[in-house]
Formats: C-alpha cells, sequence, structure tokens
C-alpha cells in the first residue's frame, strides 16, 4: 500500500451563498432545498453549470450567469441526471408514476419543444417485471452504450443510438446479489470497457463484443458516489474510495492502492486531482438508500489528493456536503444549509513558492514536472533544492541536483561550491555528467582530468578516455592529451593521440618524453604521405640521431613510393607517392654515411631526382676523396667523382660544379668542367699556372681551330719563360705560320722579350714566311696584269659600241638552238632569240635572258657596297679583332668606303674625274648588259 501524508495548501478557498438556495430560501420553501436529489455538472462549452434535479420531477438549469431556469421532466420526481462532456445531450432517471417504475428520458438540449427541451427517447429502466430501483447511471461519450445499476445487484446495457428507440437493444449486462454503487465506460483504443462496482466487489465487462467477457477484480465494494474514473494521466483507472483504502483498476487487474482514513461518502476526478469527502469520525454507515433524515448530521473532511506527486492539495471540514461538482475551472462544494463553495486552483508558480518555504523541493519537482513546467523552471528548482543540499552539507545530494541543472545553469557555479580537496569526487561526478552531455569546454576537460590524477583513479580515467567511437567523445581531445601527458599519464596520452589522429601529440610524447624512438618511426611509417612527410621533416633529425640506419630506410621510401605500413591491411597495388627528397638532406647534417646511401640510393632508383640530390653527392664525394689516405680508395673516390660529373646533371648548375671542384682542389673535375664549358682559356692558364708545357700545346692543338688566339697566348706565355722552350716555341710558331695567324713582324715583337731565344728560333719561320709572301706577290701581279688586260679589252669594246654599228651574224636561237626565224630578237650583248622563245623565258624587255643571272650577281655585289660603305662600328669590330689588318682595310678600300672622305677634299675638277672613273668602273662591271 502506498499512503499520502503530505499536506499542502494548493487551493484557495471561496465561499458564497448558493444562488439556488438564495432564491428558495427567498420564497420560504426551505424543504425544496433538502429535497433535490441529485445534481449533474456540465462540462458542455458555454451551456450549463448545474442540472438540478426536483423531488416533484423539474430539472433546473444553473448557468454562469445564475439566471436559474427549470421544466418539469416527470410527474412525480428525478433521479438520476448524467449530463455527456462532449454533446449537449442529457439522461434522466424519474418516475411519471406511483410506484417503482422508472423511467429513463433523454434529451437533447439545444432543440425545443414548446420552450423545453426535446425528449428524443423514453423507455423504462427495468428490462424485467420485477420493480426495482435505480441506482446508478452513466453514458457514453459516443452516444452508443448507456449503462443502469439497480439496487437488485443486476446491470442493464442499452447498445446502439441511446438517443433513437429503433437504433438500440436493452439487455441485461450483469445478476448480482449486492447492491451496483458504481459504473463507469471506459475506451482503450476500439475496446469498450464497463467498471461495475457493488457494495461488495467490483468487476469489469468488455462490452464492444458480443460475449461480454467478465472479469473479477475486486471484492472489496464501495458505497454510492464512491467511485470515479481518472483522467488519462492515471491511464484512465477505476477509482473505488473503501473506507480503508482507495482503489485503482485497469480492465483486467488492480493496480496501486492508497491508504485514506475515515468513511468515504463521495469520490471524484478533477484535472489529476483526487476529491475525497469523509466524515471525522467512523460510524457504522447505515443503507445508503434510507433517507438522509435518518442519519446523523457529522463534521465531514474534504481532501484533495495529488496521486502523481503523493501530496494533499487541499484539506477542509465542511458540513453535510451535498455534493462535490466541478465547472469552470473550479470546484464547487454544496453544502446541506444552503451554501456554495468553491476551490479555486492556485498558479503553478504560487504552488511551488509554498512549496519551497516548507523545503518540500522533491514534492516540487514532481509537481513542476506533472504540470509540465519548461526545463528552464524545472532547472532553478533543482538549483535551489542543490543549494539547500548543500547548505545542510548533504554533498552528494546536492551534486546529484546540480547535475539536473546541467545545460542550464553556468557550470562555474556548481564547480566553485566543490573546489575543496575533500569534495573533489563531487566535482568529479558533476563534471563527468557535463562532458557526457557534450556541455564541456577545455577548461572543464582540464578540470576533470586533473580531478582523476589527483584522485589517481587510473580505471575512471580510462573509462573516460576509452570510447568506441568518435562520435562517442564528449571533451576536447587535444586539452585531454596535455593534462595527461603534464600529469605523466603517459599511456592515456598516447592512447588518445593514436586513436583520435594526434600525430603530433603522439611523436611529442614518445620521442620527449618516453625516449621511445623505435615505436615513433613506426608510428610515422604507418601515416599518410602528407602527414608522415611533415612529420618526418620536424622530427627527422632526432630519429636520425639515435636510430640512423631505420630513418634513413624510411627516407628512402618516403621518397620514392611510399606507401603506409597497415600491416598487410593496405593495398600495395595502389600508386604511391614521394616526397622531394633535396628537403630532406638537412636531417643528414652529422651522419654522412647515411646520407651518402641516401643520395647514392635515389640517384639510383629515381634519376630525375632534385639537382641537390647530386649537387650534394658530388660534394659529399669530393670531400671523401680530399680527406682519404689510402691511394686505392681514393683512386676509386677520384673515379666516382669523375663519373657523376660525367654523367651530365650539371649542365644547369655549371657554376656551382666548377666552384665544389675548385674548393677541393679536384683539378681533373676542374679540367672536366672548363671544357665542357668551352673555356679553353681557363684550360690554357690552368696548364701555364702549373708549367705544363706539352699540355700547353696539345690545349691550342685540341682547341685552336675553336679559339686561334690560343696559339698567340701559348707564343706569348713561351716568349716570357727564361727557360729552353725551344722546341714548344718551334711547335706554335709551325702552327702559326700554316694558319696565318699573326703577322711576322709581331712574332718577332713577341720573342723579343726573351733572352734565351735566339735568331735560329724564327729562322725557319721568316725564311717560309717570305717565300710565301715573294709567291704572294707574284700572284698578286699576274692577276694586276690580267685585270688590265681584261679591263682594256672592255673599255675597247665600249668604244665600238658606242662609235661603230653592231651586227647581228646569229643563225641559231640562244635558248633552243634552232635556226632563228622572223620575227626574231638580238641584244647587243650578241645573244639572239625567237621572239616565242624570248616571251617564253624572259623576265624582262630589257634584259637578255642569258646573261641576265651574271649581270644580277654584279648589281648585287654593287648594291652591297653601296650598303657596306657607312658600316663603321663593323669595320673597326674587323679591324681589332683581324691578324691582317691590312687585309680589311684594303678590303673596305676596295668597297668604296673612303671614296667619299676622298671626294669631299678633292677640287671640283678632280671631283669631276673621280666620278667618271666611277662610272667607268660600274660600266666595266656592266658590260654584258645588253642594249635594244
Amino acid at each position: 500500500m502506498e499512503s499520502v501524508r503530505q499536506k499542502g495548501s494548493c487551493y484557495g478557498p471561496v465561499s458564497f451563498r448558493w444562488a439556488l438556495g438564495v432564491l428558495l430560501w427567498s420564497e420560504g420553501r426551505k424543504e425544496e432545498v433538502r429535497s433535490l436529489t441529485c445534481c449533474q455538472m456540465s462540462e458542455y462549452p458555454g451551456r450549463l453549470l448545474d442540472c438540478s434535479a426536483h423531488m416533484e420531477g423539474q430539472i433546473w438549469f444553473l448557468p454562469r450567469s445564475l439566471q436559474l431556469t427549470g421544466f418539469q421532466a416527470y410527474k412525480l420526481r428525478v433521479t438520476h441526471l448524467y449530463q455527456l462532456k462532449q454533446h449537449n445531450i442529457l439522461a434522466s432517471v424519474g418516475e411519471d408514476e406511483e410506484g417503482i417504475n422508472p423511467l429513463v428520458k433523454i434529451w437533447n438540449l439545444e432543440k425545443r419543444d414548446g420552450g423545453n427541451p426535446l425528449c428524443t427517447r423514453i423507455f423504462p429502466a427495468i428490462p424485467g417485471t420485477e420493480p426495482t430501483v435505480v441506482s446508478c447511471l452513466t453514458v457514453h461519450e459516443n452516444l452508443n452504450f448507456m449503462a443502469i445499476g439497480f439496487t437488485d445487484g443486476s446491470v442493464t446495457l442499452n447498445k446502439g443510438d441511446i438517443t433513437r428507440d429503433r437504433h438500440s437493444k436493452t439487455q441485461i449486462l450483469h445478476k448480482g446479489s449486492y447492491p451496483v454503487t458504481g459504473l463507469a465506460f471506459r475506451q482503450a483504443g476500439k475496446t469498450t470497457h464497463l467498471f461495475v462496482v457493488t457494495t461488495e466487489n467490483v468487476q469489469s465487462y468488455i462490452v464492444s463484443g458480443k460475449d461480454y467477457p467478465r472479469v473479477e477484480l475486486d471484492t472489496h465494494g464501495c458505497g454510492l458516489r464512491c467511485s470515479a474514473l481518472s483522467d488519462p494521466s492515471q491511464d484512465l483507472q477505476f477509482i473505488v474510495a473503501g473506507d480503508e483504502c482507495v482503489y485503482l483498476y485497469q480492465p483486467d487487474e488492480r493496480g496501486p492502492c492508497f491508504a485514506f482514513e475515515g468513511h468515504k461518502l463521495i469520490a471524484h476526478w478533477f484535472r489529476g486531482y483526487l476529491v475525497i469527502v469523509s466524515r471525522d469520525r467512523k460510524v457504522s454507515p447505515k443503507s445508503e438508500f434510507t433517507s438522509r433524515d435518518s442519519q446523523s448530521s457529522d463534521k465531514q473532511i474534504l481532501n484533495i489528493y495529488d496521486l502523481c506527486n503523493k501530496f494533499i492539495a487541499y484539506s477542509a471540514v465542511f458540513e453535510d456536503v451535498v455534493d462535490v461538482l466541478a465547472e469552470w475551472g473550479s470546484l464547487y462544494v454544496l453544502t446541506r444549509d444552503g451554501r456554495v463553495h468553491a476551490l479555486q486552483e492556485k498558479d503553478t508558480q504560487t504552488k511551488l513558492e509554498m512549496l519551497f518555504k516548507k523545503n518540500l523541493f522533491e514534492m516540487a519537482i514532481n509537481l513542476a514536472k506533472s504540470q509540465h513546467l519548461d526545463s528552464d523552471g524545472l532547472a532553478q528548482i533543482f538549483m535551489q533544492y542543490g543549494d539547500h543540499l548543500y547548505s545542510k552539507g548533504n554533498h552528494d545530494g546536492a551534486v546529484q541536483q546540480y547535475i539536473r541543472t546541467i545545460g542550464k545553469l553556468e557550470p562555474s557555479y556548481v564547480i566553485r561550491k566543490f573546489l575543496d580537496a575533500q569534495r573533489i569526487h563531487n566535482l568529479t561526478a558533476y563534471l563527468q555528467t557535463l562532458h557526457r552531455q557534450s556541455l564541456a569546454n577545455a577548461d572543464h576537460t582540464t578540470l576533470l582530468l586533473n580531478c582523476y590524477t589527483k584522485l589517481k583513479d587510473s580505471s575512471k580515467l580510462e573509462e573516460f578516455i576509452k570510447t568506441k567511437s568518435e562520435s562517442e567523445v564528449h571533451f576536447d581531445v587535444e586539452t585531454a592529451i596535455k593534462v595527461l601527458r603534464q600529469a605523466g599519464y603517459y599511456s592515456h596520452a598516447l592512447y588518445l593521440a593514436e586513436n583520435h589522429a594526434h600525430h603530433e601529440w603522439y611523436l611529442k610524447i614518445q620521442l620527449e618524453d618516453i625516449k621511445n624512438y623505435q615505436e615513433a618511426l613506426r608510428y610515422i611509417g604507418k601515416l599518410p604521405f602528407e602527414q608522415a612527410e611533415s612529420n618526418m621533416k620536424r622530427y627527422g633529425k632526432i630519429l636520425m640521431h639515435h636510430i640512423p640506419e631505420q630513418t634513413t630506410q624510411l627516407l628512402k621510401g618516403l621518397c620514392t613510393d611510399y606507401r603506409p605500413s597497415l600491416e598487410g591491411r593496405g593495398d600495395r597495388e595502389a600508386p604511391g607517392c614521394r616526397a622531394n627528397s633535396e628537403e630532406f638532406i638537412p636531417i643528414f647534417a652529422n651522419n654522412p654515411r647515411e646520407l651518402k646511401a641516401f643520395l647514392e640510393h635515389m640517384s639510383e632508383v629515381q634519376p630525375d631526382s632534385p639537382q641537390g640530390i647530386y649537387d650534394t653527392l658530388l660534394e659529399l664525394r669530393l670531400q671523401n676523396w680530399a680527406h682519404e689516405e689510402d691511394p686505392q680508395v681514393k683512386e676509386k673516390l677520384h673515379a666516382e667523382a669523375i663519373s657523376l660529373l660525367k654523367s651530365g646533371r650539371f649542365c644547369d648548375v655549371f657554376d656551382k660544379a666548377l666552384v665544389l671542384c675548385q674548393m677541393h682542389d679536384f683539378q681533373d673535375g676542374v679540367l672536366y668542367l672548363y671544357e665542357q664549358g668551352k673555356l679553353f682559356q681557363q684550360i690554357m692558364h690552368y696548364h701555364m699556372q702549373h708549367e705544363q708545357y706539352r699540355q700547353v700545346v696539345a690545349v691550342c692543338e685540341r682547341h685552336g681551330e675553336q679559339e686561334p688566339s690560343l696559339w698567340e697566348q701559348a707564343l706569348s706565355y713561351f716568349a716570357r719563360k727564361e727557360e729552353d722552350c725551344k722546341e714548344y716555341v718551334a711547335a706554335v710558331l709551325k702552327h702559326i705560320e700554316s694558319k696565318n695567324l699573326m703577322p711576322p713582324l709581331l712574332v718577332v715583337q713577341t720573342l723579343a722579350h726573351n733572352s734565351t731565344a735566339t735568331l735560329s728560333v724564327i729562322r725557319d719561320y721568316l725564311v717560309q714566311k717570305l717565300q710565301k709572301q715573294s709567291q704572294q706577290i707574284a700572284q698578286d701581279e699576274l692577276r694586276v696584269r690580267r685585270y688590265r688586260e681584261e679591263t682594256t679589252r672592255i673599255r675597247q669594246e665600249i668604244q665600238e659600241l658606242k662609235a661603230s654599228p653592231k651586227i647581228f651574224q646569229k643563225t641559231k636561237c640562244s635558248i633552243c638552238n634552232s635556226a632563228l626565224e622572223l620575227p626574231s630578237v638580238h641584244f647587243l650583248c650578241g645573244h639572239s632569240f625567237h621572239q616565242h622563245c624570248f616571251e617564253s623565258y624572259s623576265e624582262s624587255d630589257a634584259d637578255c635572258p642569258t646573261c641576265l643571272p651574271e649581270n644580277r650577281k654584279v648589281m648585287d655585289m654593287i648594291r652591297a657596297q653601296e650598303q657596306k660603305r657607312d658600316l663603321h662600328d663593323q669595320f673597326q669590330h674587323q679591324l681589332k679583332c683581324s691578324n691582317d689588318s691590312f687585309s680589311v682595310i684594303a678590303d673596305y678600300f676596295g668597297r668604296g668606303v673612303f671614296n667619299k672622305l676622298t671626294l669631299l677634299t678633292d677640287p671640283p675638277t678632280a671631283r669631276l674625274t673621280a666620278s667618271l672613273e666611277a662610272g667607268l668602273q660600274r660600266d666595266l662591271l656592266m658590260h654584258a648588259r645588253r642594249g635594244t
């Protein structure tokens, strides 16, 4: 049994004189008040407050305006009324004649018949012939069921439309030995149940079916008006108020019961409250069906119970309560002294304030929930309750209430209360819930983890951090890692970092705190390419210092064909990625052996590696070669360096490779690079600095064709040597003489600086030079003589053409070699053509087709000479660079470059002569030009 003992004042009594009583008492009809047998409140919107039945057969209506109206329903008396809540239909039971013959009438209050409500149906309440008295009446809201209980223990069920005789059928549902004291319909889906309570038992029927199965619920009954049906807040349970307990019933079983003291007179359900009227002292009740005058008039107690929250909402003492009615949101208590007492429910806030004053916080919480108070209001109650418990020293209970405020109350308000070390477990509980609801920030996470570490509660700590999925994480992971690392919980921090992909923190802890370099390197090898690359750049030096071989191996894979090592779960056939190997060279700063292995691996496996790889490899090999003392090893390193230089990887960085070779005094490399860069002068200077005479001559022989000045430099070099270099001087002079690279006078001047050089050194050179010049002079004189003779002949031809007629005696066409026929074309040059041949092959009418190519060459030469006459810069450059300056001057003089200057200084007569001479030269060149 459940007992309800708390008392509250959730109702405020308002007492006023009942309007009906005033009216009747003013007429001096006091007995008529006593003669009212039943009252029925209406919940039909805006219609009636009270339907009162009169002992003389009248039904009275009392609306909210308190204007009393009525009509004659029966001839003798009205015994029972039932007003439907959802329809404006009234069912009544009364008598029209003496004897026990009750009639049931159904009234439609919306329709009128002569000013009175329309009676839609009349039928006898007793289905059989045995007379009996009606004890109770109930109607289903769907108007398809009506049940009538009798004092002989029988119950009739009227099934069908109760407002019409045609569609309704009446039958006896129940027969018993005890008077029926209460009936109620309960609708659950499509199933309709009927509760029947007598003075000795409670049972239920399923009336929506055919066989009407019955369930015996209990062997305890109740008196008249001591049963009611609750609302959905109590799951539509049937309430039976016995003298010892109040029982609640489902259609198939008995529910909870409540121990309420006193002899129950009235039971009523209103808005989630159970209203009970009982006597304040136990008396042996007489039959409820006897006259009220025969009963003693005692004090009666009206209690209003909140069954959900288990407290008494209101309690008061009344004298002779006639009935308790509900309308317009209030309860009305009718007493036999002609008064009606209105009980108005206080608002929720007032109720809560009353409970707060009495420190009944649990009751206030239940009340707020039942009134559907919003979450903010509930949180305020939880906070006040928590403050109350905290002030009483109940910290465990207080923190449980504060936990219920999470999401509404600022967490700092609670945290400040539990920062004391003795209450750290309460603070831990609050922070745990805060994280579970995903409302914690980084500071809350820090504080909770510090609580775990202070309490040394490793199990709770593991439970907190070891969640199954990312969606279950209710804290800032990075903050948690920092706190755990600071507290020395490295394994927990590593777990979080690894499972939530905080790679940087994982590696920091492994390398800086635990010093587990092998595990850190293994972890990097499992990461995706971008993250593995960035972490190797960040931690590569540390790993190289402690585990160089394994680090080098990982770098080789990272820079060639990287695939994360997923312990057999990866797709090894997927294309790999590769990093820029040049960016990892600084990692090998103190590990030259590993650096060499890495660079050589990259150059072999990946020939298109960045240039920095080859530059660094060259520098490393040159360093090893320079510091090596073993001749055999040194020779091997020498060959490796030369081989690298000859690989062709240094064409674009020639200067850098040259500097490296010069820094390490790698002479063979320097000479090779000079030769590849066509720096023949530097090669010559190198051999000259090292006094390698034979190599000087060899360089001139190899590259003298490309750069003839090498021979001049070699001659000057040997001329400055005081040693006996006759052999090398002779070789140089021989080549100079064969290629005519220097004037003899310059050769003599150059060798004059050498004190050891004698005439015998250059004798052969001078003899051969003079012989060649003599031969050249003879050839030039012969050519001059031939040119003069040609000039004389051409002048004679010109003169003949000017003074004598030209006879054309050719008989064949110069093109087709056929006999000439008229018409024909003849030119002064002596060529003749058929007219059709001439028109087919000639480019213009004025030029001989046979002589035109030669004449065109001459004209082109003349135009070229005229265009080059003003090329002063070009003349100066050729004059400066030529070994034979005189020939350059003679060439430009022949082009007429100096004619203009000469003409400017000649007298007018000389200028005219020069002009004639120039014209004569042009005529001589164009002697083959035809004339028509």
